[in-house]
């Protein structure tokens, strides 16, 4: 059973951020280690929340390379609210659009998969103009897939369809930065 990321975004509806907000103002951003977590959902768009040496929070759009917006896009542009920067999730994509989720119970229908990729930090603006560096991510995927309702599979968990019942995701990771 294959999972495209088309399957696995539209998959990922419901999936919620835990609510994260800042306590005042933040630093200004500093070469060194950061944590990065975003909730995919069912749109092109979604939170992100970073930690460490940079402190910050906004959203995340899926884009072509070219800056467009689009759900199945390899770049990803990361609009903060003290600037924004580009990172190039070409080999994260691949990875998960190759992998296919191991259905972990028959009898309940639920599967995950999880795949792990560097990715490339770029084109920084505003308070992270000049940022670079790669970030270590992992993009995790829990589901109950629905049954077959007919057919010689009846009863059996429906492995084809990519449109699970229930779902959630999270794609996480950390890296070093730097600023020139």
């Amino acid at each position: 059973m294959k999972f495209t990321k088309v399957a696995v975004a539209a998959a990922v509806l419901g999936s919620t951020l835990l609510g994260i907000t800042a306590a005042g103002a933040a630093s200004p951003p500093q070469a060194g280690t950061i944590y990065v977590s975003v909730a995919p959902n069912n749109s092109a768009t979604y939170p992100i929340v970073i930690a460490g040496a940079i402190a910050d929070y906004g959203k995340a759009t899926t884009i072509d390379q070219n800056g467009k917006v689009d759900p199945n896009g390899n770049y990803v542009k990361i609009a903060l609210k003290q600037g924004g920067f580009e990172v190039n999730t070409t080999d994260l994509n691949k990875e998960a659009n190759s992998t296919s989720p191991t259905v972990n119970n028959t009898t309940n229908c639920s599967f995950s998969f999880t795949v792990s990729n560097p990715i490339t930090i770029f084109n920084g603006s505003g308070a992270y103009k000049g940022i670079a560096g790669t970030l270590d991510m992992t993009e995790s995927f829990v589901a109950i897939l629905p049954r077959n309702t007919s057919g010689k599979n009846k009863g059996q968990c429906n492995e084809g369809n990519g449109k699970p019942v229930a779902s959630s995701g999270i794609i996480s990771g950390s890296g070093k930065v730097s600023f020139s």
